[in-house]
């Protein structure tokens, strides 16, 4: 590490909608000297060590109503706003970024306490509860989809998409024994609830797999289902390493609709259907995903009000109509900016620049 360069602090914490964004600007800032904020026990312990040294702060989700539990959060939030602070004191940190979660609390009031400029991203179309507490006080707040703005009237927005990992913008060799003239359902879960999706796809399987289709089921961890299912052309597992490749590889994929997924979707210009996870926070994957039915990109179904018979008709449905397939790849691929790393890296840069 330089001392002439930057010290930048990027807070991103929890599941993959937070961290992958964030690890994809701080490729854009190879000057930089980066630390990493985050909780103990979740997915950055693990991911983010190899490439940055990673700082803990033991903190909760604030809660909807008040009890004795909130309490607890909220001196754990107060320890975690003097840690933070006192890192950014420390480490002369010169700029915070944060993806928004409970995490972006310490990071953004710290930030403020230490008088330097703080930019957050906020990926989903309805902001987390932390992104509208605070997104005024932030010098920047970019968002992932152009509609959010107007849930943030004291904020400072810029529509810049949500960053992606770097494999998504180059051709990516697929491992799996898949032959290249059938056609590819790609059926992700994910690791938060992903129960009823898991459980109509493998409902829906039988006659999909009949039709000479594929099957790669993406199932997350927490399916309690896996390998009940059996068949040559059905490839089941929690999760897959190459997802860039699966996704350019696929005629359609049956989905989440957190902003992440959808951002991969928009980048490999795949066709999907949506189902919302239907527990999401102010609902927002089911926001997330009328963006993409608004431009033509995706068919989305309520969980509860979707079957098996009328998950497999609509698959056959898009599978026989080729003409429809490439239009609504093509829309999805206009729902996305593919520059939107080097856009907030740029951002960064320019805040600490007029600091």
């Amino acid at each position: 590490m330089s001392v002439n360069n930057p010290n930048l602090l990027i807070a991103a914490s929890g599941t993959g909608g937070h961290l992958f964004p964030a690890l994809a600007v701080a490729q854009q800032l190879p000057d930089y000297n980066i630390l990493w904020l985050g909780v103990p026990h979740r997915l950055e312990t693990s991911l983010v060590p190899k490439s940055y040294p990673l700082i803990t702060v033991d903190i909760d989700g604030f809660q909807t109503s008040f009890g004795i539990k909130t309490i607890f959060v909220m001196f754990k939030m107060f320890k975690a706003i003097i840690k933070t602070y006192q890192l950014i004191k420390s480490k002369k940190i010169d700029i915070v970024f944060t993806t928004g979660g409970y995490i972006a609390a310490p990071a953004i009031i710290g930030a403020k306490l230490a008088k330097i400029p703080v930019i957050l991203h906020e990926s989903n179309y309805i902001p987390g509860k932390v992104t509208k507490l605070f997104g005024g006080w932030c010098n920047v707040v970019g968002i992932g989809f152009t509609g959010t703005s107007k849930y943030l009237p004291k904020a400072k927005t810029q529509w810049v998409s949500t960053p992606v990992r770097e494999e998504f913008f180059s051709p990516q060799l697929l491992e799996l024994d898949i032959p290249e003239n059938v056609p590819l359902i790609v059926a992700v879960g994910g690791s938060q609830g992903a129960v009823g999706l898991n459980k109509l796809v493998r409902q829906s399987a039988p006659r999909l797999l009949e039709k000479g289709a594929y099957i790669v089921h993406l199932t997350g961890k927490q399916d309690e289902e896996i390998g009940t299912f059996h068949h040559d052309h059905y490839l089941e597992m929690p999760f897959y390493n190459n997802m860039a490749g699966l996704l350019q590889r696929a005629n359609i994929a049956i989905s989440r609709s957190g902003a992440g997924t959808l951002t991969e979707l928009a980048i490999t210009k795949t066709p999907s259907i949506l189902i919302p996870y239907p527990f999401a926070a102010e609902d927002h994957q089911f926001y997330n995903g009328q963006e993409f039915v608004n431009g033509e990109a995706s068919l989305l179904f309520r969980q509860d009000q979707l079957n098996p018979d009328l998950l497999t008709e609509t698959v056959l449905n898009l599978l026989n109509n080729s003409e429809k397939l490439v239009s609504m790849g093509e829309k999805s691929g206009n729902l996305a900016l593919t520059d939107s790393a080097k856009i907030l890296g740029k951002i960064i840069r320019e805040c600490l620049t007029i600091k």
